[in-house]
C-alpha cells in the first residue's frame, strides 16, 4: 500500500501542470490503492471527496504552485484520517495490560515494551498468564532474558487469575508491570470473562491491544470490541515492516475512536516505534523523517565517537564500532527511507543486500585482525592480508577492498570536515542533535 501511495504522490509531483485532471487521476490512484488495502470504502471515499474539494476549491496560499498545495491538501488529510495527533507515553511507575487474539504478536511485543521502559531507566518485570498456548510461559522467559527483564509465570497453573495475584506480589518492586493475557482465535464469553477477571485484579494503568498490521477492516471491529470489553487506553499495531495493508488498521483504528500508541516495525526487541501521524505520512510520503531517524541514532551511536569519524580522526576499531551502531539502526532501506529527500530514491534492493552483506563480511575481518592491525592498518601487508581473508572465510582481495574503503572513508571525512556538509542541511541537524551543541 505504502509502496504504491508514494509512486502516486511523485508522479503527480512530477506534472508540469496541476489541473482538475491530473487531481482526480490522483484522488483515483488513492483510492484505488487504499481500498485494494482493504482500507473502509466509507472512509475512503470521504477522505478522497475532502482532497478534492480543498485542491480544487481552495484558493492558493502564498509562495506555493498547485502542484505543492494539492501535496500539501494530501499530506494533512492522510495524517487526519490516520489518527490526528502523537500518542501520549507517560514514563513512570505503571501496570500494563496486553490484550490480542492469536498470531497478533503480544508475546513479542511484551520484550518490545520492556525494552522500551528500560532504554528511559524504569525498571520492569512481565507476567505470563497466558495459559491456552503451548510454551507461552517458556517463550516470554526467553525473551526476558534476551532484555534483561524478571519474568513470573507458572506452567502448572491454569488459573490466569491466579498467576496475575501472585505475580504482583514478585514483581511489586519493578516500576512497570507488563501481563501478558491469553489470545484465542476470536473473542468469546470466555476469553471476555478472563480479561475483565484480570483486568479487576491487575487495575491497569494501560489496556493495549495488540493487532497485526495485515488485519485490514476486521481491526475497526476487533478494536471496538474490546475497548466495550475493558476501556483500551490504546493499540499496538504489528508486524508494519513487511504489511502491505497496515493502512487499513491504521485508519480502522482512528475510526473506532482507539489510539494507536506503537508500531512493531520487526522482529527484534528494538523494533518498536511511537506512532506519530505526522512522521508517519512523511515517512510514507517519501518525505523523509529525520526527527525518527535522529532518535534512532541517539540511542545507537556514541557522540564522542561519531565527532571523531566526522573529523576523519579515527582507526579500524573506530570503523567497527560505527558498523556495529549503523546495524542497531536497522536496515539500509529503513535508513534512507527516513533520510529527506532519499524516500523516493528507488534503489534496487539488490544493491543495498550487497552493501548489507558487505558489512557482514567486514565485520568477520575486523574479528580476525590483531590489535595492532586495528589500530594501525598501514602494518597491513600481502602475508596479513592472506591471514585475515581465512580467519574470516573471505578472499585476500575482499580485505583489500575493506582497507581501500576504510581509506577514502577517513579522506571523505577529512575533506568535509568544517565545511557545508556538517554546517547545514538534514546532516548538520542530524548531528547537532546527537551532540548538543557542536
Amino acid at each position: 500500500m505504502f509502496d504504491k501511495l508514494k509512486d502516486s504522490i511523485s508522479k503527480f509531483a512530477k506534472l508540469g501542470v496541476a489541473d482538475k485532471g491530473a487531481v482526480e487521476a490522483l484522488i483515483k490512484d488513492i483510492q484505488r490503492t487504499l481500498i485494494q488495502s482493504d482500507v473502509n470504502v466509507k472512509l475512503v471515499f470521504e477522505l478522497s471527496k475532502n482532497i478534492k474539494e480543498k485542491a480544487l476549491k481552495d484558493d492558493l496560499p502564498a509562495g506555493l504552485t498547485r502542484r505543492e498545495h494539492v501535496v500539501d491538501i494530501v499530506y494533512k488529510e492522510l495524517v487526519e484520517f490516520l489518527g490526528k495527533s502523537k500518542a501520549e507515553i507517560k514514563l513512570e511507575k505503571q501496570k500494563i495490560l496486553l490484550l490480542g487474539l492469536f498470531g497478533s504478536g503480544k508475546t513479542t511485543t511484551t520484550a518490545k515494551i520492556a525494552k522500551y521502559y528500560l532504554k528511559h531507566g524504569l525498571s520492569v518485570g512481565a507476567i505470563s498468564c497466558d495459559t491456552w498456548r503451548p510454551a507461552a510461559y517458556e517463550q516470554l522467559k526467553t525473551l526476558g532474558k534476551q532484555v534483561k527483564i524478571e519474568v513470573y509465570g507458572d506452567a502448572k497453573e491454569k488459573d490466569p487469575v491466579k498467576i496475575v495475584k501472585e505475580g504482583l506480589k514478585k514483581l511489586k518492586e519493578k516500576d512497570i508491570i507488563i501481563v501478558d493475557s491469553a489470545g484465542r482465535s476470536a473473542i468469546d464469553g470466555e476469553l471476555a470473562k478472563e480479561l475483565k477477571d484480570i483486568d479487576k485484579i491487575l487495575k491497569a494503568d494501560e489496556k493495549l491491544l495488540v493487532m497485526s498490521g495485515d488485519i485490514g477492516q476486521a481491526a475497526e471491529k476487533q478494536a471496538s470490541t474490546f475497548n466495550d470489553l475493558v476501556g483500551l487506553t490504546g493499540v499496538i499495531v504489528t508486524k508494519m515492516d513487511s504489511s502491505a495493508k497496515g493502512g487499513g488498521a491504521l485508519s480502522a483504528c482512528h475510526a473506532a475512536d482507539v489510539n494507536v500508541k506503537f508500531l512493531g516495525m520487526g522482529e527484534k526487541p528494538q523494533d518498536l516505534e511511537i506512532y506519530d501521524p505526522v512522521r508517519f505520512v512523511s515517512r510514507l510520503l517519501g518525505m523523509g523523517d529525520l526527527e525518527t531517524l535522529l532518535e534512532k541514532a541517539k540511542e545507537a551511536i556514541d557522540p564522542e565517537k561519531a565527532m571523531d569519524i566526522m573529523k576523519g580522526d579515527f582507526d579500524l576499531n573506530a570503523f567497527y564500532d560505527q558498523i556495529e551502531s549503523t546495524k542497531k539502526m536497522g536496515s539500509f532501506s529503513k535508513i534512507l527511507e527516513m533520510m529527506p529527500g532519499m524516500g523516493n530514491v528507488k534503489i534496487p534492493k539488490d544493491m543495498l543486500d550487497v552493501q548489507e552483506e558487505k558489512m557482514v563480511k567486514w565485520k568477520f575481518m575486523l574479528d580476525s585482525m590483531t590489535k595492532e592491525e586495528k589500530s594501525k592498518p598501514d602494518v597491513l601487508n600481502r602475508q596479513r592480508y592472506d591471514r585475515i581473508s581465512k580467519g574470516s572465510g573471505t578472499k585476500p582481495e575482499d580485505v583489500r577492498d575493506f582497507i581501500k574503503h576504510y581509506d577514502q572513508t577517513k579522506k571523505m571525512m577529512k575533506k568535509f570536515k568544517g565545511g557545508k556538509m556538517f554546517k547545514r542541511g538534514p546532516m548538520a541537524k542530524m548531528f547537532k542533535g546527537m551532540m548538543g551543541n557542536m
